[in-house]
């Protein structure tokens, strides 16, 4: 029971922290992406996507390779060591990666289901940028882009591939993910079983939310 507590409390703390790192950058995204037009978007947009469509333990290589000694952001270049290979703060950083395309997508969505004209009757009014996005574009958007972090959270919840590169399967980095993979690599069948049961009920109970927000916000258009 013990082991499972702190197993569940390790997951979600990083799972929260996962999208707490990637909810600014990625909805900022979102909305750049829904919004303007400039050279380049396409390059962006796929740059955006790639960690969808490469293997987990590929993006957790390439991070691997940039926080290493001598990688760009490694002690060796820095002169300080960030601290994050092997610790839930890496765990944090692979699962925000693995999790930001999803987050970036979905609030696009949500972005572009808001109409133009009521940001464009806004400006008439007198607002500016800042107070258009922040009275009229994030309230009509905001079920969608809840919807958005939920969907990371689910994704952060579940990144196996790119965390164990980074972070290890370590004690205090043992993920839900992680436990279920070491359980059934030692024959322990039945921890396995429940990991696997608590980890298909979390993310169905997202899901359901995140489909409950997405049709609620269409219906307020």
């Amino acid at each position: 029971m013990y082991e499972l507590t702190t197993t569940l409390l390790v997951t979600l703390k990083v799972a929260t922290s996962a999208v707490a790192l990637a909810a600014a950058p990625a909805l900022s995204l979102g909305f750049l992406l829904a919004r303007r037009q400039f050279f380049g978007k396409s390059l962006v947009e796929a740059l955006t996507t790639l960690p969808l469509v490469l293997p987990p333990t590929a993006v957790g290589y390439l991070l691997l390779e940039l926080l290493s000694f001598d990688g760009p952001f490694g002690a060796g270049r820095l002169g300080f060591d960030l601290g994050l290979l092997l610790t839930w703060k890496g765990a944090t950083l692979a699962s925000s990666v693995m999790a930001s395309p999803l987050i970036v997508r979905t609030a696009r969505v949500a972005f572009e289901t808001v109409d133009p004209r009521y940001e464009q009757l806004a400006r008439t009014l007198g607002l500016g940028a800042i107070d258009t996005l922040v009275r009229v574009t994030l309230p009509l958007a905001s079920r969608g882009l809840l919807a958005a972090l939920v969907l990371g959270f689910a994704r952060a919840l579940g990144e196996f591939g790119a965390t164990v590169i980074v972070a290890g399967n370590l004690d205090q980095t043992r993920t839900l993910a992680l436990a279920i993979f070491s359980a059934e690599q030692a024959g322990r069948t039945s921890e396995a079983r429940v990991l696997m049961w608590i980890a298909m009920l979390v993310g169905f109970a997202a899901v359901v939310a995140t489909e409950a927000l997405s049709r609620r916000h269409a219906g307020s258009r």
